[in-house]
């Protein structure tokens, strides 16, 4: 339970439900259209277009590909509009290079088989501060599936050390989203808001996001 409200608490996950007590929760549509996007996914993965999520990096720390990547700070831009904020703030200058990639294909996303790391809007892409190495940025410009967030979310952060790890995460939403008690159409935008976890000392910059507005999706997982 959360001790106040903006705190991101970890929910209840679906992934330790067996698949008995998961059948029981759908239709019989619901079951139906599951068994054609895995048949189509599986049918892409064994034709080699990759119907998993697949994590590769260009660099590693120490040079040795099993060890986890040292990283203090880690920046995840989700969404065209906080990717192309990174863009035009951050990410424009010589500073940074690029390291890895998320490769991924559904139903509104279709990476290519191209192992070359390369700007697109269909990868998730990986930078690194050529100063300090440490500090990486992720945007992730492309469509994530419902159900392969907990996959995202497993390979990208298995490949990192979680000690001392801090994790900030930018997204958007339409204003019109935004539960308020006050007409927004007088709102400035756009504007922001934050969460937080209980762990998390330092100062925020921005108000806490208020109740009973929620994020969803990647981010909030």
């Amino acid at each position: 339970m959360a001790t106040f409200f903006g705190e991101v608490v970890v929910a209840p996950s679906r992934a330790g439900l067996d698949e008995e007590e998961e059948a029981r929760e759908e239709t019989p549509e619901d079951r139906e259209i599951r068994r054609e996007i895995e048949k189509k996914r599986y049918r892409r993965h064994c034709s080699g277009g990759g119907g998993e999520i697949d994590v590769l990096w260009t660099w590693k720390s120490g040079g040795c590909a099993e060890e986890p990547l040292v990283c203090s700070r880690f920046i995840v831009a989700i969404g065209r509009n906080a990717a192309a904020f990174l863009s035009s703030f951050i990410l424009d200058s010589v500073c940074w290079e690029v390291v890895g990639v998320v490769k991924l294909w559904n139903e509104w996303c279709r990476t290519s088989s191209t192992t070359n790391v390369l700007p697109t809007d269909s990868f998730c892409l990986f930078y690194r501060l050529i100063s300090d190495p440490t500090v990486l940025l992720c945007q992730c410009s492309c469509y994530v599936a419902e159900d392969q967030q907990f996959q995202w979310l497993e390979k990208v952060f298995g490949s990192m050390q979680k000690k001392s790890l801090q994790v900030t995460i930018l997204s958007t939403c339409p204003v019109a989203d935004y539960k308020t008690q006050e007409s927004t159409l007088t709102l400035a935008s756009p504007f922001l808001k934050a969460l937080k976890t209980k762990e998390f000392q330092d100062q925020v910059c921005c108000p806490l996001l208020e109740q009973p507005n929620i994020v969803r999706d990647l981010p909030a997982a």
